[in-house]
C-alpha cells in the first residue's frame, strides 16, 4: 500500500512508522522534519507540509495522489505561545487535510479522534462508540475533539465513496515520548528525573481515575484498521482503569490527598506564572472524561493490547527518568538543565504554552 501519514513525528506517528510492516510505501508528513537517517525514520519518504496553512490543501492533495489510505494524526495538543494556534493546526489542519484526501480520490482515511470528544459520563461506567460526543466543558482539547468528530460526520455524509475510521484512545503513553510529556507537564519547576522517585509527593483527589494505553498498542490497532480497510469509529484503551492510589504508586512515592479545587486552584496559579506548562483544563478532563469500552476493538479488529494501564504508564516513567526520547522534534529527549538555567526559566512572566480553557 502507499500511505501518507500527518503528523508522522509523533508519539502516535513515530510508533505507527515502527509498527508497519515492510514493503509499503509510506510518506511521512510533519511541520519539523526528523532526522530521516535513523529507525524509524528511515522507513518513509518526507514531505515539509504545514497543514494548516491557508492554501495547504492543494500541496496535500499533490503528495496523496495515488494513495491507497491517508493517516491523519497531525494535532496540536499543548502548543507553546509561539507555535502555530491550536484552532489553526487542529481546525483548519483537518479541513485541508480531508478536503485534499476527497480531491485526490483516497480510499481509506484514518483519524485520531480521542474518548474525550464524549460528554461526562457515569463516573466508573465505560462507554462504548455511540456514547454522545459533547466534550468535556473547560477543556480545550476535549473540545476540539468533539468539533473533530462533528466535521468527521459531515465528511461521511459529502463523501460516502471515502471508507472514514476513527480511533478514539485515552491517554497514550510511551518511554520514547518522555520528552513530550516533560515539556507539556512538567517544565523547568519538576525535573523529569524526579518522578516515579520514591520521595516525590503526588497530590491527587480521592475519586480521581484514569486510562492509558501504550503507544506501540494504538499504532497495532491502526495497522489492523489499514490491513482490514475498517471503517467507523473504535476506542483504544488499556483494560485496567488506575484509582488515584495507583496512579501516585506509578508515578511518585505516594499519593497526598488534596481536594481537587485546591490542586485546580494551585495549578492555574502555577501556569498563569510559567512556573508549570500544565493548564487546569488538563486536569478538568482528566477528571471527567468517560472510561471507555474496547470490546469493538477486540472483536471487529482482534486488537489485545500487549501493556496494562500500569505498564504502560511505568514505561512513560522509565523514560522520564532516563531522559529518553527520539530523533524527531516532538519527541526529544527532556532537557536537564543546572539548577542556575533552572532558576533563570522560573523568572519568566505569564505563562510559557496556550490556553487549555
Amino acid at each position: 500500500m502507499r500511505i501518507v501519514i500527518t503528523g508522522a513525528t509523533g508519539n502516535v506517528g513515530t510508533a505507527l512508522l515502527a509498527a508497519l510492516e515492510p514493503g509499503h510505501d509510506v510518506v511521512g508528513l510533519a511541520r519539523r522534519l526528523p532526522d530521516t537517517t535513523v529507525e524509524p525514520y528511515r522507513r518513509a519518504g518526507w514531505r515539509a507540509v504545514d497543514v494548516g496553512l491557508p492554501g495547504a490543501e492543494e500541496e496535500l492533495a499533490e503528495v496523496f495522489a495515488g494513495a491507497d489510505a491517508v493517516v491523519h494524526l497531525a494535532w496540536a495538543i499543548s502548543p507553546v505561545r509561539g507555535d502555530p494556534p491550536m484552532w489553526r493546526t487542529n481546525d483548519h489542519g483537518t479541513r485541508h487535510v480531508l478536503a485534499a484526501a476527497a480531491a485526490a480520490g483516497v480510499a481509506h482515511v484514518v483519524v485520531a479522534s480521542s474518548v474525550a470528544a464524549y460528554g461526562p459520563a457515569p463516573r466508573w461506567e465505560k462507554v462504548a462508540e455511540d456514547f454522545p460526543r459533547d466534550g468535556i466543558a473547560g477543556s480545550a482539547y476535549s473540545r476540539g475533539k468533539a468539533a473533530l468528530e462533528t466535521l468527521l460526520d459531515r465528511f461521511e455524509e459529502k463523501h460516502p465513496q471515502v471508507r472514514l475510521a476513527r480511533i478514539r484512545p485515552c491517554a497514550i503513553v510511551h518511554r520514547s515520548a518522555a520528552g513530550e510529556f516533560a515539556r507539556w507537564l512538567l517544565g523547568p519547576a519538576v525535573p523529569a528525573h524526579l518522578v516515579g522517585g520514591r520521595r516525590l509527593p503526588v497530590p491527587l483527589w480521592t475519586d480521581l481515575r484514569a486510562q492509558v494505553v501504550h503507544t506501540t498498542d494504538v499504532a497495532e490497532a491502526i495497522r489492523l484498521i489499514l490491513a482490514t480497510g475498517f471503517t467507523g469509529a473504535v476506542n483504544l484503551a488499556a483494560p485496567e482503569v488506575l484509582d488515584a492510589d495507583a496512579l501516585a504508586g506509578v508515578l511518585g512515592g505516594g499519593r497526598v490527598p488534596v481536594p481537587k479545587p485546591v490542586v485546580l486552584l494551585a495549578t492555574r496559579a502555577a501556569w498563569l506564572g510559567g512556573v508549570l506548562p500544565v493548564h487546569p483544563g488538563w486536569l478538568e478532563l482528566a477528571d471527567r472524561a468517560a472510561l471507555a469500552d474496547t470490546t469493538l476493538a477486540e472483536t471487529a479488529l482482534g486488537w489485545q493490547p500487549r501493556y496494562d494501564a500500569a505498564a504502560a504508564l511505568a514505561d512513560l516513567v522509565s523514560g522520564l527518568r532516563a531522559g529518553t526520547g527520539a530523533a524527531s522534534p516532538p519527541l526529544a529527549p527532556p532537557r536537564r538543565d543546572g539548577v542556575l538555567a533552572r532558576l533563570r526559566s522560573l523568572t519568566r512572566v505569564g505563562p510559557s504554552h496556550q490556553s487549555q480553557a
